[in-house]
């Protein structure tokens, strides 16, 4: 992805207007983050639009796929309980959008740990995202946790990952070290998936 000096300003008035409007963006090598963080932005939540694809587990927050992006990108909906979160986590080299659709969530960054992976790791900075702001993330920027801080309500977000990926590490706050994760989607175009559980999945 690429960031241009000019870029088209898309306004999405729907979900589905959004992904369509992102299937195009995508179709050319040349999609750059501003664009698709201002489109995301554009987007006003409706839930009447996604609930069907927002599925919560009682003990972890959940992986749901929205879009497969015709292999150039992921679109899924997160769902975080209250006191929900993630650990620590990359992103595989992968560019990742998150967008509040309900609630609220922390977003703590950290400082990529030394190569031995020994010591405590450095916290960067920490912010509150509330309804319909998006943030970006990328391995050059750190590594970071997502939690919905709230014990009375739950949350939901809308990330989108170009390119997709299906690994992941996570990091151990106290000591650095880093351990290698595979991600499921809890449901896939508002199907339950066979099988899945929520605990495995330690991305978002």
């Amino acid at each position: 992805m690429e960031q241009p000096v000019q870029t088209h300003m898309w306004k999405a008035h729907t979900l589905q207007e959004l992904i369509r409007i992102l299937h195009h963006i995508f179709s050319s090598d040349k999609a750059n983050i501003e664009e698709v963080q201002a489109l995301m932005e554009s987007y006003e939540s409706n839930p009447a639009e996604w609930m069907k694809y927002a599925q919560f587990d009682q003990y972890r927050y959940t992986r749901n796929l929205v879009d497969k992006g015709n292999g150039k990108f992921n679109l899924m909906i997160l769902c975080w309980g209250e006191g929900h979160g993630s650990s620590i986590h990359d992103h595989t080299d992968s560019h990742c959008f998150m967008k509040i659709l309900q609630g609220n969530l922390k977003e703590t960054l950290f400082e990529w740990p030394g190569k031995k992976g020994t010591g405590a790791m450095t916290k960067k900075s920490e912010r509150v995202l509330g309804e319909n702001q998006c943030a970006y993330i990328h391995d050059s920027i750190g590594l970071h946790r997502v939690e919905n801080t709230s014990h009375t309500e739950s949350a939901v977000s809308l990330h989108l990952y170009s390119p997709a990926f299906d690994n992941c590490n996570t990091f151990d706050q106290r000591t650095g070290h880093k351990h290698k994760v595979k991600m499921t989607f809890y449901s896939q175009f508002g199907e339950r998936t066979p099988g899945a559980t929520a605990v495995s999945q330690e991305n978002n």
